[in-house]
């Protein structure tokens, strides 16, 4: 449940969109879970995540300035490809 006591709906079965792999090395938490900055561009943080239509699913990855909390660049595709991301830094870039 989040923070402020909502949570959104849920239908139909779940989607697995990533399966760690144990063996594999992970990336160093560079800025240890703390999001603040006291500037713009001091810090930028990207997701992916995928919302359900009525033709599939939409994937969407974003960057967001951790300081103004606004999206500054984004990228949505009807497949998981591997450049997504990419995309959306290239724009917030």
């Amino acid at each position: 449940m989040g923070e402020m006591g909502l949570e959104g709906v849920r239908r139909g079965r779940r989607t697995k969109t990533t399966i760690p792999d144990d063996a594999s090395v992970r990336p160093a938490d560079l800025v240890n879970r703390e999001f603040v900055a006291t500037r713009p561009n001091e810090l930028w943080v990207a997701d992916i995540t995928y919302v359900a239509t009525w033709s599939g699913f939409a994937y969407v990855a974003f960057v967001i300035d951790v300081f103004s909390r606004m999206i500054v660049g984004w990228r949505v595709s009807t497949s998981r490809r591997t450049d997504l991301a990419l995309d959306a830094l290239e724009q917030a870039l």
